[in-house]
């Protein structure tokens, strides 16, 4: 890729747009950057890349993108722009710097695909006057607007084919396997694996439990029954694998070992799922900008890619795991 910088007599003649992935990498996230420059090119816009995100927002680390940049970039997982965290770009000085830089590189509208912290810093961009569209990329599936955000599909086939190998050891010495996976405050990640990989115990943030009558209990029925292994799946915000892992063998007697998938979970090829649905995202961005909508997020609601206002998107409350819990709870007997 060219690390070329078109002159600013040049990068007059046309709208720029500046790309930029920020927060934790999810999979999906080349495939909007490929989207949204290829679309933009093709509409007659110079496209940038910004890369390390608000960091390098902040200190001009910035390249052109032309449809070669964005080659052989859809099947790769994490993100080629980079990111990193961005401690100046959380306060107003460091704030103030980015939005010198947008003027420095006359980028008109900036395309952020990120998790919600991305999309918060997206909008302190907007109220600074900088024309921003969000695109919501995150494993853990949190940001309430939208049902569905980049990586989360991948995140799950990942996590499903580690449990699966889990399984095939803990049926071969009848243990116990208890599989921590992300999620500090969701646990969508959890229930989706709970659910996929037939675990008899699904514990997540959103639920309170009991541990002798929801797991103790559980496993010992089970082993009465006749089971010579079980699957206990837990997100990170209920506690650590290893802990749990311990009390289960003390109150059980059953053997049992914790492992903690961690950012595995962020790796890989993304799904088919991914890759469509981040070039269906890219695609709805440029048309946004091109329809004049600004300050937007881009969102999967109802089976179609749509844009809404960005303060709306942050505003939106979690999509509560009552009725999927629910379900978990009938099956995972």
């Amino acid at each position: 890729m060219e690390n070329k910088v078109v002159s600013n007599k040049e990068s007059k003649q046309k709208k720029t747009i500046a790309i930029l992935t920020s927060g934790g990498d999810a999979p999906g996230m080349n495939g909007a950057i490929r989207a949204v420059t290829r679309t933009a090119l093709n509409a007659g816009f110079r496209v940038l890349g910004v890369r390390r995100g608000y960091h390098g927002l902040c200190h001009g680390d910035i390249i052109d993108l032309d449809s070669r940049s964005v080659s052989d970039v859809l099947h790769r997982g994490g993100t080629f722009l980079m990111t990193a965290r961005s401690e100046s770009f959380v306060t107003e000085e460091g704030l103030n710097k980015a939005v010198d830089i947008t003027e420095v590189f006359n980028i008109d509208v900036i395309v952020a695909i990120g998790g919600d912290g991305t999309a918060r810093g997206a909008k302190s961009l907007a109220d600074k006057g900088v024309p921003v569209i969000a695109i919501p990329a995150t494993i853990d599936n949190d940001i309430g607007a939208t049902e569905y955000s980049l990586g989360f599909d991948t995140a799950l086939n990942t996590a499903i084919q580690a449990i699966d190998k889990l399984r095939d050891t803990a049926s071969s010495h009848e243990r116990c396997s208890v599989v921590e996976v992300m999620g500090r405050e969701s646990g969508y990640i959890a229930l989706g694996v709970g659910v996929a990989s037939g675990a008899e115990v699904l514990l997540v943030p959103e639920k309170d439990f009991d541990f002798n009558e929801d797991i103790v209990l559980t496993l010992i029925k089970d082993r009465n029954a006749g089971k010579q292994h079980y699957i206990v799946v837990m997100a990170e915000g209920v506690g650590l694998a290893s802990d749990m892992a311990k009390r289960i063998e003390e109150k059980t007697g059953i053997e049992t070992r914790s492992t903690q998938l961690g950012y595995l979970q962020r790796g890989g090829a993304p799904s088919f799922r991914d890759r469509w649905l981040s070039s269906l995202m890219g695609v709805r961005a440029v048309q946004a900008i091109l329809d004049g909508r600004l300050n937007r997020m881009i969102i999967h609601k109802n089976g179609d890619c749509q844009d809404i206002d960005l303060g709306e998107a942050l505003a939106a409350e979690k999509r509560p795991l009552q009725a999927s819990l629910e379900v978990a709870d009938t099956i995972t007997i």
